[in-house]
């Protein structure tokens, strides 16, 4: 679309003129939109009597790929929440029958892991207790204590000095 720019106002004529060209290139139909269609019509001559031999149809439905992510992990989501589901109930069934051997047989090996976490525990403790610090040089003690003690009143304060 070609257009030159008008420096001088435009007569009503063609004021009108240049409206009714805008206005009907505005409402003016595009080219067409090409529909697919959503059916398949078959034009063949139905037999008499008898089935209809079946006839080929095009499939040309296209899956994304985003949809086809979806519907896989929805099948794993699925299946792995049925096997987590007969676990539970596999497990919930055994605890139900309570007796003596059930109760030894779950509470043993937390017992063993508890024993196992707990020497592991008092391992590292002592290992990281052991002081690495080596002092050298001469040592002196003194054993001298000055003991001050003011009383006045009701109230006093001892004072104990190390020299």
């Amino acid at each position: 679309m070609d257009f030159e720019p008008i420096t001088r106002p435009l007569t009503d004529a063609e004021a009108r003129a240049e409206a009714e060209r805008i206005i009907t290139q505005s409402f003016q139909p595009e080219t067409p939109v090409r529909h697919f269609p959503t059916s398949f019509r078959d034009d063949t001559k139905v037999p008499t009597y008898g089935d209809t031999p079946p006839v080929h149809q095009d499939d040309k439905r296209i899956v994304p790929a985003w949809a086809a992510g979806i519907a896989v992990a929805s099948i794993g989501v699925g299946a792995g929440s049925v096997g987590l589901g007969c676990c539970a109930w596999l497990v919930l069934q055994g605890l139900a029958s309570v007796t003596l051997t059930s109760v030894l047989m779950v509470t043993l090996p937390l017992a063993g892991i508890a024993m196992v976490a707990t020497a592991i525990g008092g391992a590292v403790s002592k290992a990281r207790s052991v002081s690495k610090t080596v002092y050298e040089g001469p040592v002196t003690q003194n054993t001298q204590i000055t003991n001050t003690s003011t009383t006045r009143g009701m109230f006093s304060r001892t004072r104990n000095d190390v020299r």
